[in-house]
């Protein structure tokens, strides 16, 4: 079995959750006595293309064209790869990325897709896959039928993988960039520069609710907290819709699905939507000054209390120490 990682950066190496897609994909590999592959696609991706090395071997599409992750032009070729290269199972991690360019790779290739993979094995010589559904109130088993294959895992429920010690090859693919797909145009990213860790590959993350009133109270507060614990900030649905944080901050159903070893939900309710993004963390710590908020059902520390009062002596303690 041909297997292809698709690759997710910040152009300077490949994301955690990419890491993870590895891990799915080498023990596939491993079971199948496939062998895996990565593309890398983008503009100056040589730093990037040496740490994918570390996984497997690169195939990198490199060319300023490619500056930007415009769907139709990475789809295209990605699936021209798969064609080329007679891969029959596609992996990437689930991400905004995956589902912009994974997804429509897997529509110009007419091939069978399952996303937000947690979990996979082998039944009668046929992958299995587990995946949620309706919010993670249910994991449903799914194979799939026909050719290629496309998979993205979440990232949360597979470990990084290490790197295998051997010096794998990196292959250029040629970019003609007038025969590229120019339906979109790249206008601009709206995003905001972070000293933090990023929410979706953090080991804390603090995040805030309903409860925060603006901005300044969201830096203040839920900021100040995760810098005294050297963790990311997340955020309910709740205020990226009023404006407060911006959409990659988003933990849950329709944002990050995460896992980190510590998450602090500060002032949120406990939506299921919400909760079908953190709820797989390791611990859980909830301060909400709603007794009856579903959150305390899911978290391991519990403090009913306003986060206005609270939060400010926390740190201060933390800041202490």
């Amino acid at each position: 079995m041909k297997i292809l990682v698709v690759v997710e950066h910040d152009q300077q190496a490949v994301r955690t959750a990419t890491r993870s897609a590895f891990t799915f994909a080498q023990d596939i590999a491993q079971r199948k006595e496939g062998t895996v592959e990565c593309l890398v696609l983008g503009s100056k991706m040589d730093g990037v293309a040496a740490d994918a090395a570390q996984f497997a071997s690169v195939l990198t599409a490199d060319d300023p064209a490619l500056a930007e992750p415009v769907a139709d032009r990475y789809a295209a070729l990605i699936a021209k790869t798969v064609n080329e290269r007679g891969v029959e199972l596609i992996v990437a991690a689930t991400s905004t990325f995956a589902k912009d360019v994974v997804s429509r790779a897997g529509g110009l290739l007419g091939g069978c897709m399952a996303s937000e993979v947690i979990g996979h094995d082998f039944r009668d010589g046929q992958l299995t896959l587990k995946r949620p559904m309706y919010a993670g109130s249910v994991t449903a088993e799914v194979q799939l039928h026909g050719s290629p294959q496309i998979i993205t895992v979440r990232g949360s429920a597979y470990a990084p993988a290490e790197p295998t010690g051997e010096s794998h090859s990196i292959t250029p693919i040629t970019v003609n960039a007038s025969e590229l797909p120019s339906h979109i145009e790249f206008v601009s990213r709206d995003t905001k520069t972070s000293s933090r860790p990023d929410v979706s590959e953090a080991s804390i993350v603090v995040s805030g609710g309903r409860a925060m009133k603006n901005s300044d109270d969201f830096e203040r507060l839920v900021g100040s907290l995760a810098d005294a614990v050297g963790g990311a900030t997340g955020s309910s649905r709740a205020l990226v819709d009023a404006g407060i944080t911006p959409n990659e901050m988003q933990v849950g159903q329709t944002g990050k699905i995460i896992a980190p070893d510590l998450y602090v939900a500060l002032g949120i309710s406990g939506a299921v939507q919400h909760l079908a993004g953190m709820k797989n963390s390791k611990v859980i710590v909830a301060i909400n000054k709603d007794p009856d908020a579903p959150i305390f059902e899911m978290a391991d520390y519990g403090l009913v209390g306003d986060v206005y009062e609270i939060v400010p002596q926390l740190v201060e303690k933390l800041n202490a120490n």
